[in-house]
Formats: structure tokens, C-alpha cells, sequence
């Protein structure tokens, strides 16, 4: 790759690092953070003063143990304590501060996410685009670890990994000098003439550093792109047993046992293979980072030792300069020791940059794409209207085109059709939450839409009844006769237990609960896809006639779909989707016509 490429792709990674660390140290709360942040680097400048001061103090306390100086040698045994709280002091502190800096970034990071995550549905356009026809690749997998894991482990290594080089910055430029001072020239002859080479410890450790950077680059580049696999690979394992939970009536039902064990066996094997790839990696890289740290350790003293047997240096200055070359080296081979953090922190870094890529798609559609412009909204009328409404799937077929629908207060209205003619695009199209669609429609005030499978949340009763309004809105007497009305009175006294409902209640007492939610917050139009179909049809009749003289005493209406004949009668007209020849666009003509 030419070099001008590899800087160019280094500039774009820096940009999208600043894009996402930025906003927090200019947000609301950017005085806090600035202010801990300037804490931080103060600790490390302390701390790096600390180590310098006991660089010198190793010299004076090893030639006092070379000239037997009891005094001097108490004396610096003293000055060692001091040194040791102070430092001891710092790194308490600068651990505690980097901490909670941690946790307030992720704090705000995570609220934000969670913001534009749930906000304009986008969480369900992004699933929609990952299983739709543009496929997984479209759309950034497992939302939930990259709030949960990545912004964690985004916060934390992007604190401890610029704190520390930063702290290599400084510590190089403290012992660099030192070290230059102590070192001497090295002189060579070479043919006739006689060279010198000034502060060669300084040369020496460049090199050193220099060359085990380029070696542990090259050796251990495979990490980043194996630590990227690795983390969607165990999101998907997490996300299926998840999954395995959630319908864990439904698979044991289905005697699916063997085959889940067989899926998530997959999932997993796919976690250890990759997770054995980047293990060579690491062993491959420990193998020369390892050794490049021993040899370091006596590397100064075989330079040095020259010097120290012909008496040039003492015993104090040896140490010394084994001690400022070390902080050199240290500071010098940060990349090397820091590489497999660095390939886990980028690995995370692309996560949250596709992420905020994926946002960023979605405002810029919801500007321009006509079908975000003119989705549903919800107007201060009294009628639901759709005009020139065009609505297509996402593999780019035509469904309906430059359609007027229009239903007033009072009007009862079936949606019919064939199966998947798409009469839940329609329902999810008046909802406002489908994306490829043009034209526009104007929702009434007051609306309440029931799918087929609602969403329980766990916790009480009480709070999946009132859902989605704030808890405590209705009296306890105005819940229990919802559940009462909805043909649940067993669950009157239970609404203060907590727990999975979801999973708790059949799929009929599940539907049951979402008509108590609309007898409950009484809306004037209701909006029901298939909402009684797990119910037996006497109940169903019951629960259509009370949904049925609700809109009419709020003065709204009612838009159904349904399979069943029986629920006909509970409807004045009936929107029916008839499909068109073979190849023709679109592929289904609405009729309204008086229901049967």
C-alpha cells in the first residue's frame, strides 16, 4: 500500500476517533470533565517528577552502599520514604480520578446513544435493514453490545491509552537528558581515523525501540481485524441464547431443543475459531514482545559496563544510567508493549464509528429521501387520510401506488386481503414507521395501534398495563376494571408482581392485555393488525364490541385487519387489496367497499 494511502487512512481513523471523543468535552457537562481531565495529566506529570527525583536518588543511595556511608545511606533511606508516599499518593488519586472520568464519559455517551438509538424509530429501521433485502451487511449488528460493551470499553482504553503516552511523552522527555549526560561518547576507530558518537545510550535505545516498533507492527497487524470478529461473533452467540430465552415456550413446544443446541453450537464454534486465530496472533506477538523486554533489561548494563570496569562511572552512576535508560526504553517502546490494546481500542473504535455512520445515514434520509418526508403524522384532525400514497417493499416492488384512503369519525373499516399482500406494510405505513413510501398521510389525534404479538415489558403488572404511559397514571380501580372489561379479573390482584410477562402470560391473555391498555387510556382511533387472533371467537366478539363502542363514545374510529368472517360484522366497510396480473406495478389495487 503506498505510504501516501496508509497516511490518508491514518488521517480518516484520527478524524472519526476526534468525532466521537470530542462532543463529551464540549457538552453541557464539558467544565467537569475538562477539569478531571486537567487533574489527570497533572498526577502524570507529578508522577513523572517522582520517578526522576528517585533516578537521582538511585545514584546517591548506591554510591553511599559502594562507600560504605552509613550516614548518607540512612539518610537517603529517609528521603526514599517520602518519595515512595508522595508517589504512592499520586497514583492513588490519579487511578481514582482516571476512574471516574471513565464513568462519567461513558455515562454521557451511553444517554446519547440510547437518545438517537430510540429516537424516529431508528431502532427499528436499522433491524429493518439488516433483514431486509439489503441484507446484514447494511446495517451495524447488535446495536445493544455496541451501547452496552463497545462505548465501555471505547471510554476506558482511549483514557488509559492517551494517559499513557502522554506519560511516555514526558517521561522521555525528562530522561532523555539525563540519560544523554550520564552516557558519555562512544569513540571507534574506523581505517585511519577515529570516531565519536555523542550520548550513544540515547542512540542506542532509538534504535532499539525503533526497530522492535516495526517488528511488533508487523508481527501482530492481524489483531485489529480479529478483534473486530470477534466482538460481533460473541454478540451474535449472546444475542441467540437471548432469543433461546425469550421463546423458550415455543422451542420447548416444538421439541427444538437438539436444533438450538445445534445453531448455538455453530455460533459458538464460530466464536472459537476466530477467538483461536487471534490467540496465535497474541502468542506470535508476545513471543517477540516477551523478549524484546528481557533483553532490554541488561541491554544498558553490557553497553555501560565498558566504562564501569575501567572506572569511568561508579557503581551509583551505573544504576543511574540503567534506570534513565529503562524510562527511555519504556517510554520509547510504548507501541510496542501497547499494541494489542491498541488493536482491541480500534477494533471497538470502527464499531462505534460504523454505528455513528449508521445515525448519520438516517438523519441524512429523513432530510431528503421523500419517503421519511412524507411519512405519517400525527395531525390535530379528526380523520385519517392518505393521499397519493405509494408504497413499495424493500427489495424495490411496487405495492400499491398514488393511493387516496380516507376514514372518518364513526367509520369502522376491515383491511382484507390475501396473505401477504401486504396488509401489515399498509398498518405499518399508517403507522409512520415505514420507510419506503411516498405521499403522505395525516394520522388523526388520538391513536392506539395494536400489532398481533404486543410488547410486555417485565416488571408489575401495573406498569405493562399502563405501558406505554408513565406508571401510577391510572387508579388502581381504573386498571382493575381494564383487566376486568378485557376478560382478565385472575390478574386484578397481581398488579403489584413483578415479572416476565412476556413469558408469563399465553398469547391470548398477551392480546387480551394490549385491548386492556386501549380500554385503559381510551384513544379515539384504534389501529388493530390480527390483535384477536389468538383469542377463540366468542371472546373475540366480546372484545371487539367493547373496542367497537370505544371510538364510538370518543369519537374516533376503528381500523382492523383480520382473517376471520366473524369479525366482519363489527365493521361498516372493508379496504381490500386485490392483486394485480402477474408482472404488473403495483401488484395490488385498493378497493373500499361496504363490508359483507
Amino acid at each position: 500500500m503506498p505510504l501516501s494511502h496508509r497516511f490518508a487512512t491514518f488521517a480518516g481513523f484520527c478524524r472519526r476517533v476526534w468525532a466521537l471523543t470530542a462532543p463529551y468535552f464540549r457538552s453541557e457537562q464539558r467544565w467537569r470533565a475538562r477539569g478531571m481531565l486537567a487533574a489527570i495529566v497533572a498526577l502524570n506529570l507529578a508522577a513523572v517528577y517522582m520517578l526522576v527525583e528517585l533516578n537521582e536518588w538511585n545514584r546517591v543511595f548506591y554510591d553511599a552502599l559502594q562507600n560504605k556511608d552509613a550516614g548518607v545511606f540512612w539518610a537517603q533511606l529517609g528521603r526514599f520514604c517520602w518519595l515512595a508516599f508522595g508517589l504512592i499518593v499520586i497514583s492513588v488519586y490519579r487511578f481514582y480520578l482516571t476512574q471516574l472520568l471513565e464513568m462519567r464519559w461513558r455515562e454521557w455517551m451511553t444517554q446519547r446513544y440510547l437518545g438517537r438509538w430510540l429516537s424516529d424509530q431508528s431502532f427499528y429501521r436499522i433491524e429493518l435493514a439488516r433483514y431486509t433485502a439489503g441484507g446484514p451487511g447494511t446495517s451495524p449488528d447488535n446495536p445493544d453490545q455496541r451501547i452496552q460493551q463497545d462505548l465501555n470499553l471505547f471510554t476506558s482504553q482511549t483514557i488509559s491509552l492517551s494517559m499513557g503516552l502522554l506519560n511516555a511523552l514526558v517521561t522521555l522527555a525528562s530522561f532523555v537528558g539525563i540519560l544523554w549526560g550520564l552516557s558519555g561518547a562512544f569513540a571507534f576507530e574506523w581505517g585511519d581515523s577515529t570516531y565519536s558518537i555523542p550520548g550513544f545510550m540515547v542512540w542506542a535505545a532509538v534504535a532499539y525501540c525503533g526497530v522492535g516498533s516495526v517488528l511488533s507492527h508487523w508481527i501482530g497487524r492481524p489483531q485489529a481485524k480479529l478483534n473486530f470478529e470477534q466482538e460481533r461473533l460473541e454478540a451474535n452467540f449472546r444475542h441467540h441464547l437471548v432469543r433461546v430465552r425469550e421463546y423458550s415456550e415455543s422451542i420447548a413446544l416444538d421439541r427444538g431443543e437438539a436444533v438450538e443446541q445445534g445453531q448455538l453450537r455453530v455460533r459458538f464454534d464460530q466464536v472459537l475459531v476466530n477467538y483461536l486465530k487471534l490467540l496465535k496472533a497474541q502468542k506470535n506477538l508476545t513471543w517477540f514482545t516477551v523478549g524484546f523486554g528481557q533483553a532490554a533489561v541488561v541491554f544498558p548494563f553490557v553497553v555501560a559496563a565498558p566504562r564501569f570496569f575501567s572506572g569511568a562511572i561508579q557503581l551509583g552512576e551505573l544504576i543511574q544510567i540503567s534506570s534513565a535508560f529503562g524510562r527511555v526504553q519504556d517510554s520509547l517502546s510504548w507501541f510496542v508493549d501497547n499494541y494489542a490494546n491498541l488493536a482491541s481500542w480500534k477494533a471497538t473504535t470502527d464499531r462505534l464509528t460504523g454505528f455513528e455512520e449508521t445515525f448519520e445515514r438516517l438523519a441524512h434520509a429523513k432530510a431528503e429521501d421523500s419517503a421519511i418526508k412524507n411519512a405519517a403524522s400525527e395531525g390535530t384532525c379528526d380523520t385519517l387520510q392518505a393521499t397519493d400514497l405509494t408504497v413499495s417493499l424493500p427489495s424495490g416492488q411496487l405495492l400499491l401506488a398514488q393511493t387516496d384512503l380516507q376514514a372518518h369519525p364513526g367509520d369502522t373499516v376491515l383491511l382484507q386481503g390475501p396473505s401477504g399482500s401486504g396488509k401489515s406494510t399498509l398498518f405499518r405505513t399508517l403507522a409512520g414507521i415505514w420507510p419506503y413510501v411516498s405521499g403522505h398521510v395525516t394520522l388523526p389525534r388520538g391513536s392506539m395501534f395494536l400489532p398481533q404479538r404486543p410488547y410486555i415489558p417485565n416488571g408489575r403488572l401495573r406498569d405493562a398495563l399502563d405501558y406505554p404511559a408513565a406508571a401510577a397514571t391510572h387508579s388502581d380501580g381504573a386498571l382493575k376494571q381494564a383487566l376486568t372489561d378485557a376478560m382478565l379479573p385472575h390478574l386484578c390482584d397481581r398488579l403489584d408482581v413483578e415479572d416476565a410477562w412476556g413469558q408469563k402470560l399465553s398469547g391470548g391473555e398477551q392480546q387480551r392485555l394490549a385491548v386492556a391498555r386501549a380500554l385503559l387510556q381510551r384513544p379515539r382511533w384504534v389501529f388493530a393488525d390480527e390483535a384477536t387472533s389468538a383469542l377463540d371467537e366468542a371472546t373475540e366478539a366480546v372484545l371487539y364490541q367493547r373496542l367497537r363502542d370505544l371510538v364510538r363514545a370518543t369519537g374516533g374510529g376503528l381500523v382492523s385487519i383480520a382473517h376471520r368472517p366473524a369479525v366482519a360484522a363489527y365493521h361498516q366497510r372493508q379496504w381490500v387489496l386485490t392483486p394485480q396480473p402477474e408482472g404488473a406495478a403495483p401488484a395490488y389495487r385498493l378497493d373500499s367497499r361496504p363490508a359483507v
